[in-house]
């Protein structure tokens, strides 16, 4: 697997909801099959990133949790 990402979406310092409302953003912008990568460091968004994910068909390719950091790695459809 390859590193490559597309778009990335640096939400540190920005609470929940911001950093999905971010990702939306970029989905937006993105097309089929292309990866992000979203880095944020608010808890909730190990909760709100997998669920908003789950609800609009979001591949989480992987999830890397950091004492601070929790970076998600999705792939569009």
């Amino acid at each position: 697997m390859t590193d490559e990402v597309d778009q990335l979406i640096d939400a540190r310092g920005r609470r929940c909801p911001i950093p999905t409302l971010l990702l939306r953003r970029a989905i937006e912008r993105a097309h089929p099959g292309e990866r992000l990568r979203l880095i944020a460091d608010d808890p909730i968004a190990r909760i709100d990133v997998p669920h908003f994910a789950a609800e609009i068909g979001l591949e989480i390719v992987s999830v890397i949790a950091g004492e601070r950091d929790i970076e998600f790695i999705l792939r569009l459809p």
